[in-house]
């Protein structure tokens, strides 16, 4: 039956099918719902964000390690991009990271602006995640309640990649490693390096 279908109907239906995985994974992730998040990852997948490097499981294990210490992090996703290459395929869309922090005495908001890009195959007629990237842009701090502010020494975050320099310095702050060498808009050179790899992977062409 399927032989007899146009190859855009066949595209859409995988294109809908790679949009929920990955927003199935995402919504897992701010909701807790671990074993469903696990279920989105290849067993030889691999996550390279801010905070964390390894395979899929891993990347779980650590996120509940993170929500125990009190790290939520929440998504704001744009709309997800698929691009299609038969059994393999590249989803893409705007996002931004909110966690809820609190820095000498003062509740924020820090807002980490990214794109997040998703390696995606499908084998044994499942799509799963085969890898998962950030390309990071910006951040900032707002004050929970208007009127207060923090003041952070500019020696101390000097270190930190413009891009993803508040992120880094909070979760530093919470005992994290943090990747200096990651995809950012402020080194326009490791972004190609990341888009090269990712599309060259699925045989996509940008």
């Amino acid at each position: 039956m399927a032989e007899k279908l146009p190859q855009e109907v066949l595209d859409s239906a995988d294109i809908s099918a790679i949009t929920q995985l990955i927003l199935r994974e995402r919504e897992s992730r701010d909701l807790g719902r671990w074993k469903r998040m696990g279920e989105c990852f290849w067993p030889d997948s691999h996550v390279r964000v801010s905070w964390f490097h390894g395979n899929g499981a891993d990347f779980v294990t650590g996120s509940i390690d993170m929500a125990k210490r009190g790290v939520l992090a929440k998504h704001r996703l744009g709309p997800i991009l698929v691009n299609l290459a038969g059994d393999r395929a590249v989803a893409s869309m705007s996002a931004i990271i909110d966690l809820p922090v609190k820095l000498y005495g003062v509740e924020l908001t820090l807002s980490a602006h990214a794109r997040f890009l998703y390696c995606v195959e499908r084998r044994g007629g499942r799509w799963g995640i085969h890898s998962f990237d950030a390309i990071y842009m910006r951040d900032e701090l707002t004050p929970s309640i208007p009127g207060q502010s923090v003041t952070i020494d500019p020696q101390q975050v000097k270190d930190f990649r413009p891009s993803y320099r508040m992120l880094s310095y909070y979760l530093k702050t919470q005992g994290y490693d943090i990747d200096a060498n990651l995809a950012g808009e402020d080194q326009p050179a490791t972004v190609e390096k990341l888009n090269s790899e990712i599309y060259g992977w699925a045989g996509v062409k940008l």
